[in-house]
């Protein structure tokens, strides 16, 4: 199957597309997202983080951080340290400033990293946190495999992530909204022709629901749960080291 990637025409890998591609809508990714979703991404951020609150995590890993909004919301855990790693110095940027401008650079660290290729020790983190990243991995399972092993034993991952809805008549609605209109919006905001184009393209790829909940039992976790949000639009997946 070939891999979906942002810029087709490109002959670079997707890992190298994807961070070309937040760089360019960077500025204008936060407004998207809460436009595009009609506010709804706040509360579904809101309910992953809420299902870390009986777990008390001091050490947070959020891998592709992007503009900091899931490392953000973490601080409601009142959490130690919450390291954000992201491929797009763009994305990071502004999420720096947004975290200086809200007084969070005592609890909250954003870094360049590479989901697989973490530079952290073998069981570093209470928690893992994902907020649509393992999307856009290039070698899903080895993001996984390392999320993994940096995870403390008993520790927690909770991913966020697309899925699709399949209830009539809300997987008619959503499929019109996602392949048609968000698509259209996207572009003329952003001014990138490729993104939005993008998101529904790996949305359609990614493996959502039984085939995620399988795979992340491959690669080490258990006891995995999947929480569908929003007639199924999201799903929360929650795994144990």
């Amino acid at each position: 199957m070939t891999m979906t990637v942002p810029y087709k025409e490109s002959e670079v890998g997707k890992k190298q597309q994807v961070a070309e591609m937040f760089n360019k809508i960077s500025k204008k990714y936060d407004f998207l997202n809460h436009f595009l979703s009609l506010g709804i991404d706040i509360y579904w951020r809101r309910r992953a983080i809420s299902m870390l609150r009986k777990d008390n995590p001091k050490m947070i890993l959020d891998i592709a951080t992007g503009t900091g909004d899931f490392a953000i919301e973490a601080l409601k855990l009142n959490p130690e340290q919450v390291i954000g790693i992201d491929i797009s110095e763009g994305m990071l940027q502004v999420g720096r400033e947004k975290i200086s401008k809200n007084g969070y650079e005592q609890v909250i660290e954003l870094k360049f990293g590479d989901s697989e290729k973490l530079h952290f020790e073998d069981n570093k983190f209470d928690s893992v946190i994902v907020a649509f990243g393992v999307r856009n991995f290039e070698e899903l399972e080895i993001g996984l495999k390392n999320m993994y092993r940096v995870l403390k034993p008993g520790g927690k991952t909770v991913i966020l992530e697309f899925s699709r809805p399949h209830m009539f008549p809300f997987k008619q609605l959503y499929d019109f909204y996602f392949r048609l209109i968000l698509p259209k919006i996207g572009r003329i905001v952003s001014g990138d022709n490729s993104a939005y184009k993008y998101l529904p393209e790996s949305v359609l790829e990614f493996p959502h629901g039984d085939k995620f909940l399988k795979i992340l039992e491959s690669v080490g976790f258990k006891n995995n749960k999947c929480i569908p949000l929003t007639f199924g639009i999201t799903s929360i997946y929650i795994g144990l080291k």
